[in-house]
């Protein structure tokens, strides 16, 4: 049996392979690149490509790509062979700097939301080397951010390493403040937890809804659903649990630390989770991980779904980003520490985050925002669309102590004057996870649990580190200058306290007598929709805050809006039209030769006896000739529905005619059909069932 150490990152290029293939002086300095950003000099970029070549021809690789995430929502490469001509006919096997450093894919049909026109199609990569680069099949891929010919970033990555540096800088500041003068990084860290469904690949090619959106637009509530809760952390089906195996075997190979599986909540979903790691790469990792569980699935007959809501009636999928800020030398900020000093500083960064969340929550709601999300979140296995806040019973003493001035009635009872001497000390491990709360903390890190199955973890990480980075600035700008630093810390936080604590709850974010009160009382935020949340991303707020840290121009966060919207837009326009070619095509013609049959039985049954009343198939027939009748009408206001988007004028005005009108005449056809299937029979039905996709692998 094969030793997971022996096999473990053998396709990556890692520290250890550049540590054995470079020379010290070339290994040093490329390692000040990757730690502290030093400048990449061409002499370095040509001993790494060199190596980084003959390490990967060796792995029996050809050719080589940029791999880059463009704003599509799923990764993008083109690939080049090494070889180049030789005199004498032949080939050689050649990767110059010049290549590792920088590509040119145009790439022009990406989306790029008016950064370029047709005729500056022409776009960039550039290598990221704090992601290490790997071989997939015989290509050497290199993790790259993805610019336009004017610089403008065109890709989720380049956002997100400049979120990563507008928080290490400002994080740096605090740190110095409180006498950590050797700090020279402060890095976010990300374990985003993956869920998703198996399915038989035989179903899944007889659904055109499947093949084409991702998720079922039809479908009666089967007899069994997940009302027994057998299915969460049971025991995982031998279909499954081999499928697991190679996932996590190929997985292992590239690097990327998965760690737990288990059966999830609904009948055939599943989670798998890793271990954490510095964001941009838990950002590459995720990405290669939903690639790689599709191609797995595939080789053992099934389908991975990784749809946010591909069955209606149960549990839709997201992945919990699980959010950490560590100093150099493996200090966790979010950790409370075991001394007063430590909780200080800990209260600090504790305070920041609050107070982002609250000043941010719209950014934090559109950064997950899709049209397939927009059906999980406020359902019964997913965070409402209101941003809220866990801490847990000891925290928020704490933080009330502090606000009030009354002594914290904890491990040592002593006045809560926040000095860096005197603050007492309280649990390290200070609350549990609930899983209610779309942002709860849970002992040193954030889950923040709005992420849809399918999304890139980048867009949520950037808004995140930005929001906290703006924070940790005015803490900064403030304490830098203050005449007496405790006393304009405990002044800082016990104010934060006071302006912020509306977003915190500890209760039950299913309630809906929560969401009232968090609109009605506390006045936080509720877009439930895309096109309610998206434009809010050019808000004023928001447009000053993200482009005072450099994370994003106005022209590019004006980009970006327009493409969210736009996606959205062609996501349920590819749905409609979906359910109105089944509808057309393979639900009413089943209903149709089954009222045959029904219509045939009945005479058939009057021949033999004239006495017989039929009033089964008499009822029957009445019910589904009915139904066959809406269905008809249903479909065809989804067709006018549809044509009416012709007269919007933007992009934003025809995001909410179809929140408006497209998505409730689907909601109406849909419940027909349903309807229509529970009266059809079985051999007549044209696609698998709830009941056949939900428990069909063994």
């Amino acid at each position: 049996m094969k030793k997971v150490s022996d096999f473990f990152g053998c396709k990556v290029f890692d520290d250890r392979v550049m540590k054995a293939n470079l020379s010290a002086e070339v290994y040093q300095s490329l390692r000040k690149t990757i730690e502290e950003g030093a400048k990449l000099n061409i002499g370095v970029a040509n001993a790494v490509a060199a190596a980084m070549k003959d390490w990967a021809v060796d792995q029996g690789a050809t050719h080589y790509t940029h791999w880059f995430q463009p704003l599509t929502g799923v990764t993008a490469e083109k690939h080049d062979s090494f070889i180049s001509p030789s005199p004498d006919g032949g080939v050689i096997m050649e990767f110059s700097g010049k290549e590792l450093i920088k590509g040119e894919p145009d790439a022009s049909s990406f989306p790029s939301g008016g950064l370029r026109a047709t005729f500056e199609a022409r776009g960039y990569t550039a290598w990221d080397p704090t992601s290490y680069a790997f071989i997939k099949g015989n290509t050497l891929c290199i993790p790259t951010a993805f610019c336009s010919y004017g610089g403008e970033a065109l890709d989720k990555k380049t956002p997100l390493l400049r979120s990563m540096e507008a928080l290490n800088k400002q994080a740096i500041r605090i740190l110095h403040l409180f006498g950590n003068d050797s700090v020279k990084c402060v890095r976010t860290s990300v374990g985003p937890e993956q869920e998703y469904f198996l399915i038989t690949e035989e179903m899944y090619e007889q659904r055109r809804d499947l093949r084409f959106t991702g998720r079922t637009l039809f479908g009666a509530k089967p007899p069994k659903g997940q009302e027994m809760d057998d299915h969460y952390f049971g025991v995982i089906k031998p279909k499954v649990a081999a499928y697991m195996e190679e996932l996590n075997e190929e997985l292992w190979k590239l690097g990327i630390l998965a760690k737990t599986e288990h059966n999830e909540v609904a009948p055939a979903q599943h989670e798998l989770a890793p271990v954490y790691t510095t964001t941009n790469i838990a950002t590459d990792h995720n990405q290669l991980t939903m690639e790689i569980m599709q191609k797995v699935a595939a080789k053992h007959g099934l389908v991975c779904l990784l749809h946010e809501k591909p069955f209606a009636g149960v549990n839709g999928s997201g992945k919990h980003n699980n959010w950490s800020l560590t100093a150099d030398g493996g200090v966790n900020l979010l950790s409370p520490g075991e001394t007063p000093y430590e909780n200080a500083q800990f209260l600090l960064f504790l305070c920041a985050v609050i107070k982002a969340v609250d000043d941010y929550q719209d950014l934090l709601r559109l950064s997950v925002a899709t049209a397939g999300n927009d059906h999980r979140l406020g359902a019964n296995e997913a965070p409402p669309a209101v941003i809220s806040i866990f801490l847990g019973e000891e925290l928020n003493a704490v933080l009330e102590a502090i606000e009030t001035g009354t002594p914290y009635a904890g491990t040592e009872k002593t006045q809560m004057k926040l000095g860096v001497d005197v603050l007492p000390k309280f649990n390290r491990d200070t609350t549990d996870r609930n899983r209610t709360s779309p942002f709860a903390f849970t002992g040193n890190k954030f889950e923040f649990r709005m992420l849809g199955s399918s999304n890139s973890i980048a867009c949520a990480n950037i808004m995140l580190n930005s929001a906290v980075a703006e924070s940790l600035k005015i803490y900064a700008d403030r304490l830098e200058n203050a005449e007496n630093f405790e006393d304009a810390l405990h002044e800082m936080i016990r104010k934060t306290i006071k302006d912020h604590k509306h977003v915190i709850f500890n209760g039950n974010g299913y309630d809906d007598t929560w969401i009232q009160e968090a609109v009605e009382k506390r006045g936080l935020l509720n877009y439930r929709t895309t096109p309610d949340c998206m434009p809010h991303l050019l808000d004023e707020k928001n447009v000053r805050m993200l482009t005072s840290h450099r994370v994003f121009s106005e022209a590019e966060l004006k980009s970006r809006c327009e493409i969210m919207l736009e996606n959205y837009c062609k996501t349920v326009l590819i749905e409609a039209n979906t359910m109105i070619d089944m509808a057309k095509t393979e639900i009413a013609p089943a209903i149709s030769a089954y009222v045959l049959e029904l219509a045939n039985t009945a005479a058939a049954k009057k021949a033999v006896d004239d006495s017989v009343s039929c009033g089964y198939e008499a009822g029957l027939l009445k019910k589904l000739a009915g139904l066959e009748d809406q269905i008809a009408m249903k479909t065809d206001e989804l067709e006018e529905a549809v044509m009416g988007l012709t007269d919007a004028k933007d992009v934003e005005a025809e995001s909410c005619m179809i929140r408006d009108t497209v998505l409730g005449k689907m909601e109406e056809l849909r419940a027909v059909c349903d309807a229509a299937e529970t009266m059809t029979a079985k051999k007549y039905w044209p696609f698998p069932t709830y009941g056949d996709l939900l428990f069909g692998v063994k």
